[in-house]
């Protein structure tokens, strides 16, 4: 392996850009890029700013100039490509979910064994939600009890398309869970050291919003609404950690702001504040009033992930093990949707 790590990147659309933007400002170089025919694959060499193109998938895992592979294409090829890279010794970068079965997840994620394969929950990253969890592990909210928020976005609204998002092989009838609520859950059990053991959850609209009631292995009760087709919200991730000396508040569409919540209101933290944790402020990469954003989170996400591969894992990098636990709770979700019942979320 050499000194700069050699990225190729399976899947060019929105998300594999965000992929090969992280690459570089990991100091990484993008030397592969496939896409789903020879032709968008040399389109996308030019547009990604890779090296040269591969023709399938299979080829960009087998190439020398390969060191690690960033998977992001359609559900059903995650498991069958994440797969065949780490059977050949190199580290995966896989987008979530990290299979469409809850089998395949666990599978894959045994697979992985000690090897470096990571998982872009990639809101992990901002310096409020690191900030989260230091306050909340130093004590400082007391005694969780409440853990609610919502997942919220637009883009199916009014009739707009789910592209292969809507396929039963991809998401189907549970997507917007499966796609979205799985970030979530994620933020929500990173920042308050819970795990969701049991869950009440109900979905409507063919798949694009779920309402999920829960409780804690910590004792705490919480909700969790997740839709595509909410009107007016774009990307509107909301948390909020309620205890019982303080609530910590993080919203993504406004992630440079902590609100702390007390008995006489809301105090405003904002990102690079002295009052912010050595956490925090190693994932404040700006000056205070310079914005940071989701591709700087996910910019600081895959810079962890190549830290790791050269030997240095960071606190709090998401792993295939983390892609499982979202898998285990898909599939509670489906389990408790279809028998309108409580059900027990696999450990």
């Amino acid at each position: 392996m050499t000194s700069t790590l050699r990225a190729g990147i399976i899947g060019a659309g929105f998300i594999g850009t965000v992929h090969a933007n992280a690459v570089r400002a990991a100091g990484g170089e993008l030397t592969r890029v496939a896409a789903s025919t020879p032709d968008r694959s040399a389109e996308a060499v030019t547009r990604l700013g890779a090296r040269a193109g591969a023709a399938t998938g299979e080829d960009l895992i087998d190439a020398d100039d390969v060191d690690v592979v960033h998977v992001c294409t359609p559900n059903s090829r995650h498991v069958p490509l994440a797969r065949r890279a780490l059977a050949v010794g190199k580290p995966v970068v896989c987008e979530k979910p990290l299979a469409t079965t809850l089998d395949d997840a666990r599978n894959l994620a045994a697979e992985a064994g000690t090897q470096v394969a990571t998982v872009p929950f990639a809101y992990r990253f901002y310096a409020a939600v690191r900030e989260i969890r230091a306050r909340v592990a130093a004590g400082g909210a007391g005694a969780l009890h409440l853990l609610h928020g919502a997942y919220l976005q637009d883009w199916q609204a009014a009739g707009g398309p789910a592209g292969w998002r809507g396929e039963p092989s991809e998401g189907g009838a549970y997507r917007a869970f499966a796609d979205i609520g799985v970030h979530w859950c994620d933020l929500v059990e990173f920042t308050s050291g819970h795990r969701i053991t049991s869950l009440l959850a109900a979905t409507a609209g063919e798949g694009t919003a779920s309402t999920v009631t829960f409780r804690t292995d910590g004792g705490a009760t919480g909700s969790a609404v997740v839709s595509q087709t909410s009107l007016g919200r774009r990307n509107s991730l909301r948390i909020s950690l309620d205890g019982e000396r303080a609530a910590y508040r993080f919203d993504q569409e406004d992630p440079e702001t902590l609100l702390v919540g007390g008995t006489d209101g809301d105090l405003a933290v904002h990102r690079g504040s002295p009052a912010f944790s050595d956490a925090a402020a190693r994932y404040s990469l700006l000056p205070p009033g310079h914005p940071q954003g989701y591709q700087d989170c996910f910019n600081a996400f895959v810079t962890d992930t190549y830290s790791a591969i050269r030997g240095d894992a960071p606190d709090g990098l998401p792993t295939f093990a983390d892609g499982l636990r979202a898998a285990a709770l898909t599939d509670a979700v489906i389990r408790s949707s279809q028998s309108s019942a409580w059900v027990q979320v696999p450990s």
